[in-house]
């Protein structure tokens, strides 16, 4: 099959798709045959590389930092060596940091800019050429350019510098480093092996040379580093050129006292005067602690709550990290305190945060500021309705706000069974890299998993295999802090949960099940905004965003408090969440005909059955099944024998 037979279909980010695997960076090209003047169908064995950066996702970050930044990455090596999988791999790294740049594959060129050259020696020479030309225009545009190319010949590379120099832009040149037996037997498409059997003439590294660089400005040994492993040597290469801000990738702020001085700080926690905090609190000097809310240092001052209320973003202040950017943070995460502590503690450079009598952290140079409820639960919430659960709380809280610098002394445990769960963002991080993942997808959640929830994660994971990713990773992470009276506490969610991958709704080898410490706001597409963006810190590149979410009922008039379509499109547009790909919900409700849960077909509205929350907790209460395939047998179980509970308390 010529690629010139190919036509490969618009995905809905607007570059082509995927197309059928007949080999890649070599011609069937027999001795004597045509050059491009005389064939103008040239290349064959190409296959077309779908991005794992949409054009969307990639325009979001041009111009979010300050400074130019065009340069080109020239990746040169063996066919199979990894270039298409790092260029890849580090456009996705690049623009999550918010550092705007394309990758050029050799195989998705050949379907279009160089689709009239084959793989003669003077047609290989003008490809290369081509390409050059090409990213110097990248470059040129303040974009980082990265080429994916085996670009086999010595003089083509250089010539591919010197257009560079000529125009006063970078250019580095990086030799990705397999040894041959390695290549192939990556081999996937099992050209090498038609290579060895005669059937494609000129294939380097078999009867073409391949000539190595003599003096590159990086080596990635890819058969003993890890793909991430490549990727660091590459960012600190381009920190050095001043590319990359350094500021740029320090991902998560972790805000714990040192181990070895930690008696010192124990000591002066103790000495200090201090301030009894709430459960609520607690759980609040967890997730900034663990640096769920990087870059913020601690509990916000007056400037960051101001920014935060009234833009959703924080933009400067004392996090000198987020100057040359926009941070998504769409909460005010503070520390109220009564009039008679701040009267107390006024004047002290330092206090110590007690819970249940135990100091727990200290707060330097703390800033005071009055606390105007009202006015925060408006912008917050929308409804200063104080039937509203977490309004409520807000409401009955001190009439000041505390912030400063957080110190903490230790990991927050609840020693309730479950801390083993509560991972922070760098051991989740740590844990994907562990499991080889290319891709992670986040799922929050706050309710008991049924087949519809499963639905979407399975259908999340089937898309990222079909656009190149290899080892998808699913973050199902339930919200772990406060919830209200009614809904299923995190101990039995936690049963729930682990019957499902019991029962292989959900892969196990797949699925990093983990607590999220944060307590939950019910506050609809603002909330949506920090949940998505907390799981961006801990390494998701995609999200996937439900019907209502972190939406409820309003506490009088029973309506939904916020439009449930509108959580989506918010998170779609929200800024400062560059790195983060949002997974539209798709409505799943139970299929009588096919006795599962389905996609819902406004066609065949007949055939489907929407069960619903208030209907699912009355069957498990009277111990009744629902449908077969509504939900795990195992996992059905454990919410019926929660919801019996209840009635037997009461």
């Amino acid at each position: 099959m010529n690629s010139s037979d190919v036509r490969p279909q618009l995905t809905h980010h607007g570059s082509p798709a995927a197309v059928h695997e007949v080999g890649r960076g070599h011609g069937e090209k027999k001795e004597g045959s045509p050059s491009r003047l005389e064939n103008v169908q040239g290349s064959t064995n190409v296959v077309y590389q779908a991005h794992h950066v949409s054009r969307s996702k990639r325009g979001q970050v041009v111009g979010t930092r300050g400074g130019f930044r065009g340069c080109t990455v020239w990746l040169t090596g063996l066919s199979g060596a990894g270039k298409t999988t790092i260029g890849f791999a580090l456009e996705e790294y690049l623009v999550s940091h918010g550092i705007p740049c394309y990758s050029l594959d050799g195989d998705n060129v050949r379907h279009g800019l160089n689709k009239n050259l084959g793989f003669s020696a003077g047609d290989r020479e003008e490809n290369i050429r081509r390409i050059a030309e090409v990213a110097r225009l990248f470059a040129d545009a303040g974009l980082v350019c990265i080429t994916s190319f085996i670009s086999p010949f010595s003089k083509d590379r250089q010539n591919a510098r010197k257009i560079h120099e000529a125009a006063g832009l970078p250019f580095f040149e990086i030799f990705v480093d397999a040894p041959l037996n390695i290549c192939e037997s990556r081999d996937v498409k099992g050209l090498y092996k038609k290579a060895r059997a005669g059937e494609i003439k000129g294939f380097t590294g078999i009867d073409s040379d391949y000539e190595k660089p003599e003096s590159p400005d990086l080596v990635l040994k890819t058969n003993i580093a890890s793909v991430s492993e490549c990727i660091q040597q590459v960012v600190e290469l381009l920190q050095t050129q001043n590319i990359v801000p350094c500021a740029s990738v320090k991902d998560v702020f972790e805000l714990f006292v040192p181990k070895n001085k930690l008696d010192a700080a124990r000591a002066e926690a103790n000495a200090l005067p201090s301030v009894e905090i709430t459960k609520l609190d607690l759980q609040w000097v967890q997730v900034l602690s663990e640096g769920w809310a990087t870059p913020l240092k601690g509990f916000m001052r007056e400037a960051e709550y101001l920014q935060v209320i009234h833009f959703g973003t924080l933009l400067n202040g004392k996090n000198l990290s987020v100057a040359d950017g926009v941070v998504n943070l769409s909460i005010p995460i503070v520390l109220p305190i009564s009039a008679q502590d701040k009267q107390r503690l006024e004047g002290c450079g330092a206090l110590a945060l007690s819970y249940a009598g135990r100091r727990v952290a200290i707060l330097r140079d703390p800033e005071y500021f009055e606390h105007r409820k009202e006015e925060r639960c408006a912008r917050i919430w929308g409804t200063t309705c104080a039937k509203h659960p977490h309004v409520k709380m807000v409401m009955e809280s001190g009439d000041w706000l505390v912030g400063g610098d957080l110190v903490v002394l230790e990991k927050i445990c609840w020693n309730d069974g479950l801390d083993q769960y509560r991972l922070t963002p760098l051991e989740l991080k740590q844990k994907f890299t562990e499991m080889n993942a290319d891709a992670v997808f986040a799922f929050q959640l706050r309710n008991p998993v049924h087949n519809g929830h499963a639905l979407l994660m399975q259908d999340t994971r089937r898309q990222l295999l079909q656009r190149g990713y290899k080892n998808p990773v699913l973050l199902l992470h339930p919200l772990g802090g406060w919830t209200k009276d009614d809904d299923v506490p995190l101990e039995w969610r936690m049963k729930q949960h682990a019957a499902v991958l019991e029962e292989h709704v959900l892969d196990p080898k797949s699925t990093v099940v983990a607590i999220f410490p944060s307590p939950m706001l019910y506050a609809g597409p603002t909330e949506v905004q920090w949940h998505c963006r907390a799981r961006m810190i801990a390494g998701a590149n995609f999200y996937i965003v439900g019907r209502d979410p972190a939406g409820m009922p309003h506490p009088e008039t029973k309506k939904d408090l916020y439009e449930p379509t509108q959580g989506g499109k918010v998170l779609s547009m929200a800024p400062g969440l560059t790195s983060v790909e949002i997974i539209p919900f798709r409505v799943a409700a139970y299929n009588k005909v096919k006795r599962a849960m389905d996609f819902y077909d406004p066609k065949r509205h007949d055939d489907f059955d929407f069960i619903s929350g208030t209907r699912m907790r009355k069957l498990a209460r009277e111990g009744e099944n629902p449908p077969d395939g509504f939900m795990a047998p195992k996992a059905w179980k454990v919410l019926t024998e929660y919801y019996q509970s209840l009635e037997k308390k009461n």
